[in-house]
Parts: structure tokens; C-alpha cells; sequence
């Protein structure tokens, strides 16, 4: 049985005063007019995992305004084992609190309730902008297959920050660098090879005959297989940047259309929109085929550019992996090919409130 949500309560969050959801497991269309908070629940399911959510926003930018109270979630996981129960929460110029089973606990372990994969409008340029975006990309990928991913980053960022202020300072005491080198190269030498194994399971996990263009996706890694040597090597250089210059922290994601032998960033927009829903729909694949259990998807505003054939196709594919997969638009039109296949709610917004009905069991 697959892991699904099954209640969710957004309290004092963004545009919602208070919204209460009820799922039954089946995938979950959500239309209504921009700025209406349709986003703002996809945002708030994001946060039952591991991370800042899909738009990245800090506890007091999801404060609803102008009360400025704080916020708060609620939500239960069906599962094998029975409910399980997440909380989270942050007061006003406070950190995220988090709560599973009613025990405070770290926002890691929320990856212990259920695998979440997301897409988002501002992921559309992804092949086109900086390396960075593409990381964290890669990164949330990789999370979904290796849960001590996150730590082992955390840790390569710890050590790369103290090396770094090392750097800047002028420290020249090589037993101080090679300490933080051997941390550096443990955790890096981890996460290159995390990085690795979850582009390997896409491939493992792409569909040829899918209508969505696949990218042959690999890791354009700066990070030698001997890193503590290679830094301690590159110190004076380092030194004169203030900062380190190799490691998995300046590796880049490289996409090529396997069809036509071309990189994504001189593919169309739309092409290139298909090629990340290609990775999403193989990540869940994956997933499926490892643990059993289809992921949460996250998919905001994705049929606003496809033809009915492709979304008809997306929602398939999503109904065939039993995925509950929750789904943004600007009207119903955009789900008629999932008919009595989902759930359907409406969302409009009155007097700055963002209201909710459901439209059909």
C-alpha cells in the first residue's frame, strides 16, 4: 500500500486563514484563478519534508498578513502501519518547529513519512540559469533515494565554511587545513557518489516510448577522487579567492536530449519542460521499484503548456504508478483527462482569504 495524505490543515498560512483538506489517496486537482493560494497549499505539503519547500521561503515570509500570529500545519499520513502525524510551525521571528507523532524532532526526519518530488513554473529555466539551481535540483533528487544525503552535504558545508574563514584569515597552519580536508573529502567523496547512483536509477528508470523527450542527464564533476590531496594542493589559490574552487559544492548537472544529441539549454522552452517531467515521472519510477511505495508528487501549473495528448499522457502515467499526485491550474479544462480519476477542489480568494471547495467526491 502506498503512503498517501490524508489530512491537511493550513492554519494563519500565507493567503490561508484556515483550509482543511481531506484526501483519499487519488491524485488531487487544484484550479482556481492566479493569486487565488493554489500554490500555497502545494508550498505547505513541501514542508512535510525534509528542506524549505519548494519556493525556498524563510518561516516569516509564510506568515499570513497582516495578523502576523504565526503559522501552522497539520497533517496525517495514511500508511501500512496506521496515521502518523506531522506537525510544523513557526512563531513570529522564530525558527521551524517540527513535530511527528506528537515528539519534537528535527526537520530531517521528515523524511521518515513519505517521499515528495516537485515541479515548479520557477523550475522551467533550470537548464538556463546558474549551476546552482541545478545542484539543489540534483540534490533533492538524490535525497528521495539516499535519506543521509542531506547530512553528508551539511557536513561538506561545515567543514568548507571553516576552511573558508581559514582563507580568508591568512591561517597558514597546514594541521588545521588538513583536518578540514579530511572532513571535506569524506562527505564529498559521498555525496559525489549519492549524486552518481540516483542519475544511474533515472536512466534505470526512463521511459523510451513516454511522449516526453528523454535527457541523458550526468554529473560534470570538479571533485577528484583524491580531494583532501587535490585541496591541500590548490591552498595558495584557494587563499587568493577566499574560498574553495574544486569540490561536489561547483559540480554542475549536464542534460543532453538523447534524441537529437543536443544540450538542454539550446532545446525549446517546451522541451525543456518536458525533459524535467520526464526526470520527475522516472524519480517516482525509481522510487516505486525500491521501496514500493509511489511518492508524493508536487506538480504546480504543469499542464498550463502541454497539449491535451501530453496531459492526458502525464495523468496516465501518474494513475499507472498509483501516485498521489497533487496538481495546480487556472481552470478545470486543464484536469478533464483525469475525470473521476481525482479529486477535484477550487480555490478563490475573497477579501485577501483564500477559500476552498471541493468539487466532486
Amino acid at each position: 500500500m502506498s503512503v498517501h495524505l490524508s489530512h491537511l490543515t493550513l492554519s494563519h498560512f500565507r493567503s490561508h486563514q484556515r483550509t482543511r483538506m481531506v484526501f483519499d489517496g487519488r491524485p488531487v486537482a487544484i484550479h482556481g484563478p492566479n493569486g487565488s493560494g493554489k500554490t500555497n497549499i502545494l508550498e505547505a505539503i513541501s514542508l512535510l519534508s525534509p528542506g524549505r519547500g519548494l519556493r525556498r521561503a524563510t518561516p516569516d515570509e509564510m506568515v499570513r498578513r497582516p495578523q502576523a500570529l504565526g503559522w501552522k500545519l497539520r497533517a496525517e499520513f495514511a500508511t501500512q502501519d496506521g496515521p502518523r502525524l506531522a506537525e510544523t510551525w513557526a512563531e513570529p521571528g522564530q525558527s521551524r518547529q517540527v513535530r511527528i507523532d506528537e515528539k519534537s524532532t528535527t526537520q530531517l526526519a521528515l523524511g521518515s513519512l513519505a517521499p515528495m518530488l516537485w515541479l515548479t513554473p520557477a523550475m522551467d529555466r533550470l537548464w538556463l540559469e546558474g549551476a546552482e539551481g541545478r545542484r539543489r535540483f540534483l540534490d533533492r533528487t538524490t535525497l528521495s533515494f539516499a535519506p543521509d544525503h542531506a547530512a553528508q552535504v551539511l557536513a561538506y558545508d561545515k567543514a568548507m565554511r571553516e576552511r573558508n574563514r581559514l582563507l580568508r584569515d591568512g591561517v597558514r597552519d597546514a594541521r588545521w587545513f588538513a583536518a578540514l580536508e579530511a572532513q571535506m573529502a569524506e562527505a564529498g567523496a559521498r555525496i559525489t557518489a549519492n549524486r552518481r547512483a540516483a542519475l544511474a536509477a533515472l536512466a534505470d528508470h526512463a521511459d523510451p516510448d513516454s511522449p516526453f523527450p528523454m535527457a541523458e542527464m550526468t554529473l560534470d564533476c570538479t571533485a577528484p577522487d583524491d580531494l583532501a590531496s587535490a585541496l591541500a594542493e590548490n591552498r595558495a589559490r584557494d587563499m587568493a579567492a577566499g574560498r574553495s574552487l574544486i569540490g561536489p559544492h561547483r559540480a554542475d548537472l549536464r542534460a543532453v536530449w538523447t534524441a537529437k544529441g543536443m544540450e538542454a539549454a539550446q532545446c525549446s522552452t517546451g522541451e525543456q519542460k518536458a525533459f524535467l517531467i520526464s526526470a520527475i515521472l522516472a524519480n517516482a519510477r525509481a522510487l516505486s521499484a525500491q521501496t514500493g511505495t509511489a511518492p508524493i508528487l508536487l506538480l504546480d501549473e504543469v499542464a498550463a503548456h502541454l497539449d491535451a495528448a501530453r496531459r492526458a499522457a502525464l495523468y496516465d502515467a501518474v494513475c499507472a504508478m498509483g501516485a498521489q499526485c497533487f496538481m495546480t491550474g487556472t481552470g478545470p479544462e486543464l484536469f478533464a483527462e483525469l475525470g473521476l480519476r481525482a479529486q477535484a477542489f477550487a480555490v478563490a480568494e475573497k477579501d485577501g482569504v483564500s477559500q476552498l471547495s471541493e468539487e466532486y467526491p
